[in-house]
């Protein structure tokens, strides 16, 4: 038997290696009643089994159900979060970035799980990342179905933590979404972010530490401080685009062809992956102005604007492709609901010529060897 050294001391316990089971366990009593509000008739058993368990007998209803899967994280945002030591907003953006991935082929999100690895489980701080994810898929209409906290000491300091994401949505595969039902001639309507969302973070956190601003610091043209803009919630989307494709694509017409989630790479990149090859979507940037958080990231860090177009979603967030004939009846729609939306562009034939447009024309993306997009104009002040 080798007996403990100097160095060792005898009795070592899981919770003097840094793990602490009971506050895990706290955390789950203070989660439990938010995690149960999403929850639907779909949904069985209660909070803290092995595996989320999930009613799939409404798809017995489909004729030919696709099902749809997403998984991601929001990236160094949650820097921010932990310096500020707000945490429930972060929910919020890993629910918009998972699910609003799965509408854009039509799919409604039925469930979704959640992982938090942390350097240690501070029950309340968890307790709110949780409260704000399950507030964020009431808003999508999605059940939580599961999740796990993980507690990694001496891999992620104290107040350090990270989340991640997965969702399963369904569609009837002749309603399901993409680059074959767009058309020349459709029209490219815009949906308002909520501001940066949860992508470009790495380039944000450069720019404002490079100016040697705090994140309390108050901004007149922000309204507000740096650190609360920069927190400012990822809007979700999902209830929005899905009760616009049952508004408009009704009754064996199907005007409303696509959707892009403009996450990574921004706007032009993701629109493009929804493209056909052949085709070309313009957009003019003087039917939008650019909301004050993407000036001010310009303008401290001296970015050029090809670079914040290829990272920042720049005001907007969303983005539908509809016929012609359907889009001021798509318009009214979402700004009945209280979306900021607007028409941006159109869909034509691929313009040869444009290719020599540079920064402005952009032609597949993520791997996607689709159509393509060109950016004409200048941003309305």
């Amino acid at each position: 038997m080798t007996s403990a050294t100097p160095d060792t001391p005898a009795g070592i316990t899981y919770a003097s290696a840094g793990v602490d089971v009971e506050a895990g366990d706290r955390a789950v009593e203070l989660m439990k009643d938010a995690i149960k509000a999403t929850h639907n008739a779909s949904v069985l058993g209660g909070v803290g089994g092995f595996a989320g368990l999930f009613d799939a007998s409404r798809l017995l209803t489909y004729r030919k159900p696709l099902l749809a899967t997403s998984t991601d994280g929001v990236g160094t945002k949650v820097a921010i979060a932990q310096a500020m030591d707000i945490h429930h907003t972060i929910g919020h953006d890993l629910v918009g970035m998972v699910v609003d991935d799965i509408v854009v082929v039509g799919a409604e999100p039925l469930f979704m799980t959640d992982y938090i690895a942390c350097g240690k489980v501070v029950p309340e701080r968890i307790a709110d990342i949780v409260r704000g994810i399950a507030e964020a898929c009431s808003l999508a209409g999605t059940a939580l179905v599961g999740g796990e906290t993980a507690e990694h000491p001496g891999l992620l300091g104290e107040h350090e933590y990270d989340v991640a994401g997965a969702a399963t949505g369904v569609v009837e595969a002749d309603a399901l979404l993409g680059p074959e039902r767009v058309r020349s001639g459709d029209v490219v309507i815009a949906m308002a972010s909520s501001g940066i969302h949860s992508n470009g973070y790495s380039l944000v956190r450069r720019v404002i530490n490079h100016a040697g601003w705090a994140l309390d610091r108050e901004v007149s043209e922000l309204g507000r401080t740096l650190g609360e803009e920069l927190l400012e919630p990822t809007k979700v989307y999902a209830a929005d685009c899905l009760d616009l494709v049952r508004s408009l694509n009704r009754d064996g017409v199907a005007p409303l062809h696509g959707f892009s989630h403009v996450t990574g790479g921004g706007l032009a990149a993701n629109l493009a992956r929804v493209l056909p090859q052949g085709l070309m979507a313009t957009v003019d940037r003087s039917t939008w102005e650019l909301p004050a958080i993407f000036k001010l990231v310009a303008e401290l860090g001296g970015v050029p604007q090809a670079d914040l177009e290829r990272t920042l979603n720049l005001g907007v967030g969303m983005v539908a492709i509809v016929e012609e004939s359907a889009a001021d009846a798509a318009l009214a729609r979402l700004n009945e609901r209280g979306v900021t939306s607007w028409a941006m562009g159109t869909v034509g034939v691929l313009d040869a010529a444009a290719a020599s447009a540079g920064p402005d024309f952009v032609q597949g993306a993520k791997g996607v060897d689709g159509g393509a997009v060109l950016l004409k104009g200048a941003y309305a002040s």
